[in-house]
């Protein structure tokens, strides 16, 4: 007998498309920016997790729309 878990995952689009998804997991919110090779970090709220993702986003972007898949 096996247990799957579940993580959520939210991906955030910006004007020209995706630029990063943050993912809950036991250890926290992930946050991945697009085509990066390793993540930019975990963070312990979901409202943390979204600022740093915006934070790496370039100067001046627009807060990006977060949709939960």
């Amino acid at each position: 007998m096996s247990t799957t878990t579940h993580h959520t995952i939210w991906v955030a689009y910006g004007p020209t498309g995706v630029v990063g998804t943050v993912r809950k997991d036991d250890d926290g919110y992930t946050v991945m920016m697009a085509g990066a090779a390793a993540s930019a970090g975990t963070y312990p709220t979901m409202e943390i997790a979204k600022r740093a993702l915006h934070a790496r986003m370039r100067p001046g972007s627009d807060w990006p729309q977060f949709r939960e898949h």
